[in-house]
């Protein structure tokens, strides 16, 4: 992963450009909705389970940056600082606060696939608990009614079985691109 002298090798950064890319092709797989139904986190989950936590967490802070700078890579073909501070951009921010709590629990764990299970969970808690937040201080006293209670109902509850079906593919599917990499 780093050459002797500690610096990152060319292949190191082009998978990581690789991912960032692909989470911008998975945010394009939309349902929309209040929070649109899309798979980007199974691109961040993907993203962790093949290039660990350190390679993975930057490919979603490149995507985030990609994003906040204008380039249209969130879902709807949108980007942009003003997107981020809408309703939904706590989740989106949430994927990097995901992405952190995995690699952290990487190192605490290891990556195993049980292990990698638990640290997928664990993010995607993180990121359900920053984007309701986030989506509570967004809209709170903007909208009557909306409550925590309100929030969980709108925001999480609907994505809670989609996102642990995508979990399950993107543990899948990072063994076996992992796999394959290391035959390279």
């Amino acid at each position: 992963m780093r050459s002797a002298s500690g610096r990152m090798k060319t292949a190191d950064m082009a998978y990581i450009a690789l991912f960032a890319v692909v989470l911008s092709l998975c945010s394009w797989i939309t349902i929309p909705g209040i929070v649109p139904y899309t798979m980007q986190t199974f691109g961040v989950f993907t993203a962790i389970g093949v290039l660990g936590g350190k390679r993975g967490t930057m490919a979603v802070l490149i995507y985030l940056l990609l994003g906040a700078i204008g380039l249209p890579v969130f879902s709807g073909f949108a980007g942009g600082i003003g997107y981020l501070m809408g309703a939904t951009g706590g989740y989106i921010l949430g994927f990097a606060f995901a992405a952190l709590t995995m690699w952290g629990m990487e190192l605490l764990i290891g990556r195993r696939k049980g292990r990698l299970f638990l640290a997928f969970m664990a993010g995607l808690v993180v990121c359900y608990g920053f984007g309701t937040l986030w989506f509570l201080w967004v809209y709170y006293g903007r909208i009557n009614g909306t409550g925590l209670w309100t929030a969980l109902t709108l925001c999480v509850f609907p994505y809670v079985v989609p996102d642990l079906i995508k979990m399950g593919l993107a543990l899948a599917v990072s063994r076996k691109i992992s796999q394959s990499l290391r035959m390279i």
